[in-house]
C-alpha cells in the first residue's frame, strides 16, 4: 500500500465510506464532495503505521460500530485502528 499516492488514498477512504453507507457529509460547491481528509500527505513510497483523516458525518456514528464496517469495505494492507467524535460533534 506504500505506492499508493495521497490523492488516491484519498479517493479509497470515500469510496469505502459510501459502500459502508455512512451519512458523509457533502460540500456545497460546484463539484459537490464527500467531506474527507487525510490530515498529513505522505510521500509516495513511504509507509506508514499511523496517520490521522478527518471525516465529516451528517448524523452521530458509533465509533466502533464506524470502525467495524470501515473495515469491512478497505483492502489488505489499511485498516481504521481508532475513531472518535470530534468536540462539536459532541456538543461542547
Amino acid at each position: 500500500m506504500r505506492f499508493i499516492s495521497h490523492l488516491d488514498l484519498v479517493r479509497l477512504f470515500q469510496r469505502a465510506l459510501r459502500r459502508a453507507g455512512f451519512p458523509v457529509t457533502i460540500t456545497k460547491g460546484f463539484s459537490p464532495r464527500l467531506k474527507v481528509s487525510i490530515t498529513r500527505a505522505l510521500k509516495l513510497g513511504v509507509e506508514s503505521e499511523s496517520e490521522e483523516a478527518v471525516i465529516s458525518l451528517d448524523k452521530p456514528v458509533d465509533a466502533e460500530n464506524f470502525m467495524a464496517l470501515l473495515n469491512k469495505q478497505l483492502p489488505a494492507g489499511i485498516k481504521v485502528t481508532g475513531a472518535q467524535a470530534s468536540a462539536e460533534d459532541l456538543g461542547t
